[in-house]
Formats: C-alpha cells, structure tokens, sequence
C-alpha cells in the first residue's frame, strides 16, 4: 500500500480549518482595537464637553471632536466613517446636568467581516459616555 501524497492531502484538508482560525483571530483583534478607538473618543469628546469653561462647548464642537480622535486612528477596509450623537442636543449643560456622548461605527472586516455581515447582518460597534457638568 502506498502513502506517498498522504501528506498533501491532509494539508490540504486542514488548511482551510486553519485559516479560518487565523483571519478569525486579526479580525477580532481588529474589532477590539477599533472598540478601544471609538470609547477613547466617546471618552474625550464628553470629558471636553462637561469641563468647566465659559461658553461651552456647542454639540457640533463636541461632535467633532470625537471625530478627530477617530481620525487616521479607526482601521477601516471600507469607506464607512463613525457617527456621533449629543444629548442634550445644545451641548455642554448647567452644574450637574449629564452629558452623553454617544459614537456608532460599522465595522467592515478584512476577510471574515463581510461574510460574517452576510450571515448575521452588519457589524456595528458602539460605545456611550455619560459625564456630569462641571
């Protein structure tokens, strides 16, 4: 009995298997670190928005600031860009009242990310923060 071959066509059986797990793996990673972008933004456009100063900051200044903080940051295999919402829609506050600055992106992955989107619909990360004026 010969096995010369064998060898090949048991590569050739787990390879798809194996990348799967590998493009799974930089597509998480992708995922999680645009995650972190878009908190770190949601973060700094409120902590800009609810600090004390005189007059503050209008929601579309706050906007974009979340906006720049993304910029060139965000890896994207799309053309899709984030979204940012302000509530109260005027912007900074009176003392005490809550701030939220809210930043939505969809996500479009490298390999796995549109199959994925096929499947179970678009990727979309969010992240929400909510700060009282100073």
């Amino acid at each position: 009995m010969s096995q010369s071959g064998l060898a090949a066509v048991e590569f050739a059986m787990t390879l798809p298997t194996l990348l799967m797990v590998a493009f799974g793996v930089i597509e998480t990673s992708l995922i999680l670190y645009n995650k972190t972008i878009i908190t770190h933004a949601s973060r700094e456009a409120a902590r800009a928005g609810i600090v004390l100063r005189s007059p503050k900051l209008s929601a579309a200044a706050i906007q974009q600031i979340a906006l720049d903080r993304c910029a060139g940051s965000l890896i994207s295999f799309g053309t899709s860009s984030p979204t940012v919402s302000v509530a109260p829609s005027g912007g900074g506050g009176d003392f005490g009242t809550p701030l939220t600055v809210s930043v939505s992106y969809p996500y479009q992955g490298l390999a796995l990310g549109p199959l994925i989107a096929a499947v179970a619909g678009p990727i979309v990360l969010n992240s929400s923060t909510t700060m009282s004026n100073e």
